[in-house]
């Protein structure tokens, strides 16, 4: 009896045949959709959940690491600037911008790192003694749960790029005041904040090998479009 009305076309549908065809054609997209429910493999179905996981990338799944990947870089800029205004000993902000720095150091190349974007870099010695440096990158899982969030990845990115910058300036406008004491203390966070920087790049980017063939490849197509562009005109 469900049927019928799938098929079977009222007088009144007879005069209106593509509105009936519409219909009949729904009903038996809705007979095949019950059917299909015990099908293993079905790629509309896996489209719709890959649809259905779009808007949840773009939140923050690690609220805690997203907070200490920013808090130790802000906080040490914070008090390199609000220094001469809380307190006149030199000793005591240069300690405590040390150990900010050192703490974000740690924690965004073993923590924040691997949880937001899924990279992670750190050294090794081989049994002949040798260092070498590992840089590695987490490939998502087939189901995607393992994929970078959007806005993680942001928050990871911005803070990662921002704030060495900052620390350049810094460097600069301690030289050229002859502000000498606080040079020794920002060119720590200069190296300590660029260091995670360029170890995540060569994580997300790779190897010194890699980075030159993009850039040779580059300048390649660059070079050929133009001479393509100024033969084209000679043709013409």
């Amino acid at each position: 009896r469900t049927w019928l009305p799938i098929w079977v076309l009222q007088a009144s549908e007879l005069d209106r045949p593509e509105e009936a065809a519409w219909k009949g054609s729904d009903g038996a997209a809705e007979m095949l959709r019950q059917d299909s429910d015990d099908a293993e493999d079905v790629s509309l179905f896996d489209a719709d959940e890959d649809g259905s996981r779009k808007p949840k990338k773009s939140k923050i799944r690690h609220p805690i690491a997203s907070f200490f990947h920013l808090f130790f870089r802000v906080s040490a800029i914070l008090v390199y600037l609000l220094c001469d205004l809380l307190t006149n000993k030199f000793i005591t902000c240069m300690v405590s911008i040390i150990l900010l720095l050192s703490c974000d150091f740690w924690a965004v190349k073993n923590i924040t790192g691997r949880l937001l974007v899924g990279l992670r870099w750190w050294n090794q010695v081989d049994d002949d003694g040798k260092s070498q440096w590992i840089y590695e990158s987490r490939q998502a899982s087939v189901q995607g749960k393992r994929a970078a969030s959007d806005a993680e990845s942001r928050v990871f990115w911005l803070g990662l790029i921002i704030c060495p910058i900052i620390w350049v300036i810094f460097a600069f406008s301690a030289l050229f005041s002859f502000k000498l004491k606080w040079l020794a203390v920002v060119i720590l966070g200069v190296v300590l904040q660029g260091a995670n920087l360029y170890g995540y790049i060569k994580c997300k980017v790779g190897s010194r090998k890699n980075l030159t063939s993009l850039a040779t490849s580059y300048f390649g197509s660059q070079f050929l479009r133009k001479a393509m562009a100024k033969e084209n005109p000679e043709e013409s």
